[in-house]
């Protein structure tokens, strides 16, 4: 845990557990970014818990051992498929089959912003500082390739960046994968994009090849929910109060 951390349990996820994130008004969109963004406005959120980090390369290989699921596109990458780093190259159908295997599911793109902005609707989940080489693995100044200068040229363990940590505790909400969602991709309610992109899941959250204009905690990305090779897409799971 980090020093942050407020409450957790240790969940259905060895070696994952699920940090609480209390109800309450929070943050949603903003105004002043991409069209797909707006509005900004404050919703009341209930009460739920999300894994502290993002299920990793040892957590889904036990799921495939559980459930008999196909294995991870990379699992045998001599890099990406390190135990202890973000499984990568899991569809959105894998990821969820992952989450309800454990009695939980994918964040909607509420609680992930929820839990990525706080309350107030910060820009990253440590505040408004821009992330730099010690809060997340991020990649080049120009969209999309990695680099090191972060100290990793493709995924980072998923303990790592205790510095880019949310209030609550939550690691990498920023950066190291991008993150599937629950949510179909469409304009928020209130917005002015006249149509949806198609039948797309959301990603949220940025990678290790992202540059600064993807590392926010708003930025949306509408993604192929059955497209599985991605080297940079990961997820993490929630349980909902009822």
């Amino acid at each position: 845990m980090t020093s942050r951390a407020v409450a957790a349990d240790l969940g259905p996820v060895v070696g994952n557990p699920l940090i609480d994130i209390p109800a309450g008004t929070f943050i949603f969109g903003r105004d002043d970014g991409p069209e797909n963004e707006r509005p900004r406005r404050a919703l009341e959120g209930q009460a739920f818990a999300i894994n502290r980090t993002e299920i990793t390369n040892r957590q889904y290989a036990r799921f495939v051992e559980e459930s008999g699921h196909r294995p991870a596109f990379y699992a045998n990458h001599p890099l990406l498929g390190l135990d202890d780093r973000p499984v990568v190259g899991v569809s959105w159908g894998d990821a969820d089959a992952f989450c309800r295997h454990y009695g939980l599911v994918l964040p909607t793109e509420q609680q992930y912003e929820r839990a990525a902005r706080g309350t107030q609707g910060s820009a990253f989940p440590w505040g408004e500082v821009p992330p730099g080489n010690t809060r997340a693995n991020s990649g080049a100044d120009v969209c999309c390739s990695g680099d090191a200068r972060d100290g990793y040229p493709m995924t980072a363990p998923a303990g790592s960046f205790a510095d880019g940590a949310s209030k609550e505790g939550v690691l990498n909400l920023v950066g190291n994968v991008w993150e599937w969602t629950r949510d179909v991709y469409a304009p928020y309610e209130g917005g002015t994009t006249a149509r949806s992109a198609g039948p797309y899941r959301v990603l949220r959250g940025g990678s290790w090849n992202s540059d600064k204009n993807h590392l926010t905690t708003t930025y949306r990305l509408a993604y192929d929910p059955e497209f599985r090779f991605s080297a940079n897409g990961g997820f993490r799971c929630v349980r909902s109060t009822p």
